[in-house]
């Protein structure tokens, strides 16, 4: 009983922050990075063997043949020239990985592994030992190991369907970190905060917070995105004064409003600080029209003490050939308007063309973005 009443006590209070517009704070880890602190990427080329005849065809992949040619040389074994290797249980890959920031010698990450050639499946193979390079050309890894290709396939009555790709596959922990890559975040005490997106509302927020946890002048801004934060010069006690200022709760600024449209899949996301202004739209057999009302209510008695509201409806009219749908919402929602259009089953093409010429008259007040 207890812990139902928790519940809607719990869900009452959220309901009324959002109601009165609260922003909730979220720690700085999430809003932002460490300057400095970053992943690096590694690539390798390599040989898989063990495939069962699904490797790749020599004439068709001579890179294969060759770099199979030079392995057996590095290991004693000599080719005679003119030799055409019909190894089918051979195929060329390419190594993927990503090294994590402070990783050690000795430590193992994931990669991934793609086949090049005309492979048909890298099913039950197993990579050879692949020197991982970055992007100095030095090698910061070795990887080895089998390949666990993900995905399902089915069989039935003769026919097979195949929902998974056989041509790449990952290695869980199939690298060994054989060099570090120096990380240094700190310059004469300065820590330098990245922010994740371009706002000065957010930054001067973060700024505010900061200096009210570590103190007045702990933190300034230099600019739209980056943060300078006076920190110890001890090496010994940086990590404990990161920990602390990743945990600060920042609130972010009021987003931009902005809408997205999939071309391709006729999805439509917005923020909540999207609105649309009156507007008609014609649009083939569609028209769209937005306009406004409003209502006046009194007290029910001329004395009775109670106050006169004015209250401004929004009035959104789609009409079509076949039928008319109108709807009265109070507020102006784009969401509204799509979801009129939805209703009468207008195609992503008409919805996009009609949110462009409300952006183009100047009603539709957000960025608009199509992918």
């Amino acid at each position: 009983m207890k812990s139902g009443i928790l519940k809607h006590l719990m869900a009452l209070v959220l309901w009324v922050g959002v109601a009165q517009g609260f922003a909730l704070a979220e720690p700085l880890r999430d809003l932002a990075s460490i300057q400095g602190v970053r992943d690096n990427q590694l690539i390798g080329y390599g040989l898989v063997v063990g495939l069962d005849g699904s490797g790749d065809q020599v004439r068709q992949s001579p890179f294969t043949q060759q770099s199979l040619t030079n392995m057996l040389a590095q290991l004693g074994v000599t080719v005679p020239a003119g030799v055409n290797m019909q190894v089918k249980n051979v195929a060329a890959v390419m190594v993927t990985a990503t090294l994590p920031s402070f990783a050690q010698p000795g430590q193992s990450i994931d990669v991934n592994v793609s086949s090049m050639g005309n492979a048909k499946s890298l099913r039950g193979g197993t990579l050879l030992m692949t020197p991982l390079k970055g992007a100095d050309n030095q090698v910061y890894a070795l990887a080895q190991g089998n390949i666990v290709v993900g995905g399902a396939g089915a069989q039935s009555g003769g026919s097979q369907v195949q929902v998974n790709q056989l041509n790449g596959g990952m290695i869980t922990g199939g690298a060994l970190v054989e060099r570090t890559v120096p990380t240094r975040f700190s310059k004469d005490g300065i820590i330098r905060i990245e922010m994740h997106d371009t706002d000065f509302g957010t930054t001067e927020n973060a700024v505010a917070a900061i200096n009210k946890v570590m103190g007045a002048g702990a933190a300034r801004s230099v600019n739209g995105r980056v943060i300078e934060v006076r920190g110890p010069m001890v090496e010994s006690a940086q990590a404990a004064f990161l920990a602390r200022l990743q945990a600060i709760n920042v609130t972010r600024a009021a987003a931009r409003a902005k809408v997205i449209v999939n071309a391709r899949t006729g999805t439509v996301v917005m923020n909540q600080s999207v609105t649309i202004d009156q507007a008609a739209v014609a649009f083939g057999s569609l028209a769209v029209v937005i306009d406004q009302s409003v209502d006046v209510n009194q007290p029910d008695t001329p004395f009775g003490g109670g106050q006169t509201v004015v209250t401004p409806n929004t009035n959104i009219q789609v009409q079509q050939q076949q039928g008319k749908l109108q709807m009265v919402n109070r507020g102006v929602r784009l969401t509204d308007v799509v979801r009129a259009l939805n209703a009468l089953g207008a195609s992503p093409q008409d919805l996009i063309s009609i949110l462009q010429a409300l952006k183009s008259a100047g009603a539709l007040r957000a960025d608009l973005e199509i992918i």
